[in-house]
């Protein structure tokens, strides 16, 4: 295993670039163009640390003899040190494929184009309100064989890419079953994968999405740790050959039809003056930094998306309100079991209404007219 510097970011941090094996068939893989889509970069770093571990295991041997594989880990560390999308410039560096002003974007094209690999994986993270199609189920992973032209021609190397998303389809549903999409193949005339795909390195996009539970982080990374290496394996066995494109063509397509909780059915007082009306709250949450004395941490930034009827979206979370007033969270924060007089045409202070913070609480009706606080739901 060898690390080489390709170079600097706008900012002066390192960019580097791991390469290891000895087989004649090279694999380019690079994450984190993005500076706020770290799944795979923590994948990638896995799976070095298990090949270094296991070298003498005989799946870890086969694939150091077939398959050359180079590995730029982090791509965007200034995006990285922001948790941002673009790069210190403000450039979107998956979108600097032909003018090549990033310095980040010129380095992989560099290494492209001195390596020639013949296929490459090109991995980000999704929104978290992708569906897979329209069942409503997340779209945890999200596979594309990027196109090349506007037809969305084929090649051999397309075809080849088609069959890798195959067997990743297959490697991944045992563990996220029915949370595998396909990612609009639209050629975009300035992105980097559709671009290397043009100039001979056919690219995988491997989209990470949401995935319900209260630690998504350690199965997201799990899918892409387990993904990625029966994809390097069926390469350096052939088994690759074998697989049908078809696996990939039938999947779902990406839609935007999830949210993170759904508060169904409940009878919404908004805290506004307007009298309760029945209908569900819809919750919406994107991955943000927080930053408490010094000490940053990962989490969500939370808000209300929509109220009404939403039965067309599903939830990473569905709360089924039947029965229960949902109210706002007052500002002196209410605990389970507390009893409260609700007047909803005289409330002053937080409302339920798009674009406010998601802290609801849902409130049973007791025979003195009060209210008794049943459960509090709260995206943090």
């Amino acid at each position: 295993m060898r690390m080489e510097t390709l170079g600097t970011s706008v900012e002066g941090r390192s960019i580097n670039h791991v390469w290891l094996g000895r087989g004649p068939f090279k694999v380019l893989l690079w994450s984190q163009m993005h500076g706020d889509e770290p799944t795979a970069t923590v994948a990638l770093l896995d799976i070095l640390d298990y090949i270094g571990r296991h070298r003498d295991q005989p799946f870890v041997a086969r694939l150091l003899e077939r398959l050359e594989l180079h590995i730029v880990p982090m791509l965007n560390p200034d995006g990285a040190e922001r948790f941002q999308r673009r790069n210190a410039q403000g450039i979107d560096i998956n979108r600097d494929a032909l003018l090549l002003q990033s310095p980040e974007g010129l380095l992989l094209k560099r290494l492209r184009d001195r390596l020639d690999a013949p296929i490459g994986f090109n991995l980000h993270n999704q929104n978290w309100r992708t569906s897979v199609g329209k069942t409503g189920r997340p779209a945890t992973v999200s596979l594309l064989a990027v196109a090349f032209d506007d037809a969305r021609s084929e090649n051999p190397g397309r075809v080849r890419a088609k069959k890798v998303c195959a067997v990743l389809r297959d490697a991944l549903e045992p563990f996220i079953a029915g949370g595998v999409g396909r990612y609009d193949d639209e050629f975009e005339v300035r992105a980097f994968g559709d671009n290397l795909t043009k100039w001979g390195t056919s690219v995988v996009l491997i989209e990470t999405g949401a995935f319900p539970g209260a630690d998504p982080d350690r199965m997201l990374v799990r899918a892409n740790f387990v993904g990625l290496l029966t994809a390097l394996d069926a390469l350096a066995t052939g088994d690759v050959d074998r697989a049908d494109p078809a696996r990939y063509e039938s999947l779902p397509m990406n839609d935007s039809l999830l949210l993170h909780t759904i508060v169904a059915n409940a009878l919404i007082s908004t805290g506004t003056g307007v009298p309760p009306f029945k209908g569900d709250i819809g919750i919406g949450a994107s991955r943000a930094i927080r930053t408490d004395g010094g000490r940053r941490t990962l989490g969500f930034s939370a808000r209300i998306e929509d109220i009404g009827d939403l039965r067309v979206y599903g939830a990473l979370e569905r709360i089924d309100a039947e029965g229960l007033v949902a109210a706002p969270m007052p500002r002196d924060r209410l605990k389970i079991g507390d009893t409260i007089r609700l007047d909803d045409h005289k409330r002053k202070g937080p409302t339920l209404a798009v674009g406010q913070p998601a802290a609801i609480a849902l409130l049973k009706r007791e025979s003195s007219g009060k209210y008794r606080v049943e459960r509090i739901v709260r995206v943090e």
